[in-house]
């Protein structure tokens, strides 16, 4: 089984994570947008990571998984506005491509690996302490996105019950 666990937003990532090995990781692709050179997701690039990687690959053995956000205390309307821009961006890319779609709360995958109340850069240390082999990829603070990918796609291939 494939997972596809993706941390939405200008500065998430996907992870593709293959029988429980990570297969790929990459950085949400941004373009500039406006004047000021703002990020917003490239919508398009999404669909060509993903495509790259599932062609040859039953649908049936597919399962995308998005952190389910929301609306955060104090960030402004603006950047709440972009971020739900984002994840609706990929939710339409995952629907158009007919891959099943699952969302999970931070609070519960974080809770799985218990990282609740901790610092931002804890996810990037538990995702080396799984997959050490990643670790060469998980070197730099920024790449605590990154780590929240794979702990998605990892929590949910550790509690999803398959069912035939």
């Amino acid at each position: 089984m494939l997972i596809i666990g993706i941390d939405p937003g200008i500065s998430g990532s996907i992870c593709f994570l293959e029988n429980g090995k990570i297969i790929k990781v990459v950085e949400m692709p941004t373009m500039t947008d406006g004047k000021k050179n703002k990020k917003q997701v490239n919508g398009s690039q999404i669909f060509n990571e993903i495509s790259s990687v599932i062609k040859n690959i039953d649908k049936n053995e597919i399962k995308v998984v998005i952190e389910q956000v929301s609306a955060m205390p104090g960030q402004g309307v603006t950047s709440m506005f972009n971020f739900g821009q984002s994840f609706g961006i990929l939710k339409g890319i995952c629907s158009a491509m007919q891959l099943p779609m699952f969302f999970v709360r931070p609070a519960k995958w974080k809770k799985y690996f218990n990282l609740i109340n901790s610092e931002k850069d804890a996810s990037r240390t538990r995702a080396i302490e799984i997959f050490p082999y990643f670790s060469d990829q998980l070197s730099k603070k920024k790449d605590s996105n990154k780590a929240d990918a794979i702990l998605i796609a990892s929590f949910f291939y550790e509690t999803y019950k398959i069912t035939d």
